[in-house]
């Protein structure tokens, strides 16, 4: 295990562009159409209700069928990624999921944007799983924070651009419909892209360089050897999903998956019927918290690589980013119903989206930390799928809350509390060994 340790370390001293960079930028930039896809119909929100005479309930409706087709996918998806590698199914998902973004513009009412919306949650439901399989299948354990720090905080990003850009040329010609053609456009660009520059390993890429090929094989085989000299973790994927550590992940993954849903669904028709903010404006309201999303993912994951190198103890370091960042953002969703001014909402709402996207990476760490690549993919999906069932509650639930009480502080104040509850899974279940620890 020494010798693998030096071999990982004298070669990645040599060589100089390594394409696993070029395998995380496209994976970024796939994850960032992703939420720019997805965030979309929040955006044209009220434009869609007020030309359909649609109520709050059924706007709530549409949001939450997507997750109906999107979380067993998570699942799927991953394990699919296990049996056929990474490449194929994140590819084939880009291209699903981009034809029902332009579809989306084909909307003629409560039935068909039920359907569309059903079949394009399909094609999403992958990409978490996916992205942590090819992020483990390139990077070496000490840069995974920041693989996926970067990886999975593009999807903010994808807010972050997507928001404007649909807020934008909404503005421009006055039609809805417009941002999700030219998404759908570039979903299949994408697409190309993506088969053109990925594959599963370094050892099936035409580009890589021996060093690279080396250094993830010394990976791979000082993974492999912890395994087998530890009792316990050769196990099914029945065994991983009852461990207790993973179901506590999972719980408090659904707590950090509400209050994100519950954002990318509402916050922009929060903004415009409880604040009074136009259409140009939510472009800019609703971009700083995507902005400080995207900082907070990234720092997220190379705070907890660098508590790692130091103490020896990743999955220790994930857990306690967990634990900060949702008491931090049960405390701030509670004062955004209470506060007087659009410009102290739109702060707090940025500071929840900050608090909660720095535990983003840490979810999907916990699980790549404690689980050997053959059941990865399988294991990631499994809590990524339980995180995504709030999907499909939270959008219906704010819904029916606000058609029935009218009350935006009740909302924040359930997200709130359901964050707790996370915070209460990780305390008491969330401790668990990393594979690298002795």
């Amino acid at each position: 295990m020494a010798s693998s340790s030096k071999l990982a370390s004298s070669t990645a001293s040599t060589g100089t562009l390594r394409v696993r960079w070029a395998i995380l930028a496209i994976t970024s930039g796939v994850l960032i159409l992703n939420y720019a896809d997805r965030s979309a119909l929040g955006v044209a929100g009220a434009s869609i209700i007020h030309e359909f005479n649609l109520t709050k309930t059924e706007f709530g409706l549409i949001s939450s069928i997507f997750f109906l087709g999107y979380a067993p996918f998570c699942l799927i998806g991953g394990l699919l990624s296990d049996k056929y590698g990474p490449r194929v199914v994140m590819g084939a998902a880009v291209g699903w999921w981009s034809v029902f973004t332009g579809l989306t513009a084909a909307g003629s009412g409560y039935v068909s944007f039920l359907i569309i919306r059903l079949l394009f949650g399909f094609g999403e439901g992958p990409q978490g799983a996916v992205t942590i399989k090819t992020m483990r299948n390139w990077f070496p354990q000490k840069q995974m924070g920041l693989a996926v720090g970067i990886s999975q905080g593009s999807t903010p990003l994808g807010g972050l651009i997507g928001t404007p850009l649909v807020a934008g040329l909404i503005a421009y010609n006055g039609d809805w419909r417009l941002p999700f053609i030219v998404l759908g456009v570039l979903g299949i660009l994408m697409t190309i892209g993506w088969f053109v520059i990925v594959r599963d390993t370094p050892e099936q890429h035409p580009w890589a360089g021996q060093a690279e090929v080396d250094e993830m094989k010394a990976e791979t085989e000082a993974l492999a050897q912890s395994t087998v000299s530890r009792p316990g973790t050769s196990q099914t994927f029945g065994y991983y999903i009852r461990q207790p550590h993973v179901l506590a992940t999972a719980i408090a993954f659904f707590g950090y998956a509400w209050v994100l849903y519950t954002f990318l669904s509402w916050f922009p028709v929060y903004l415009v019927e409880a604040r009074g903010v136009n259409i140009k404006e939510v472009a800019i309201a609703g971009a700083l918290p995507w902005a400080l999303g995207v900082l907070g993912y990234m720092l997220g994951g190379a705070l907890t690589d660098w508590i790692s190198a130091r103490t020896g103890r990743p999955a220790a370091a994930r857990r306690g980013v967990i634990l900060f960042g949702l008491v931090g953002t049960a405390a701030l969703l509670v004062g955004i119903g209470y506060v007087a001014t659009l410009t102290a909402a739109v702060l707090l709402m940025s500071g929840v989206i900050f608090l909660l996207y720095l535990t983003g990476a840490q979810y999907f760490l916990m699980i790549s930390d404690t689980v050997p690549a053959e059941k990865l993919g399988a294991v990631v999906g499994f809590v990524h799928l339980i995180a995504n069932t709030s999907g499909i509650l939270a959008p219906l639930i704010v819904g029916v809350i606000v058609d029935q009480t009218k009350s935006w502080v009740l909302t924040f104040g359930l997200s709130a509390a359901i964050c707790i509850i996370g915070v209460v899974a990780v305390g008491i279940w969330g401790r668990a060994r990393s594979l690298t620890e002795a």
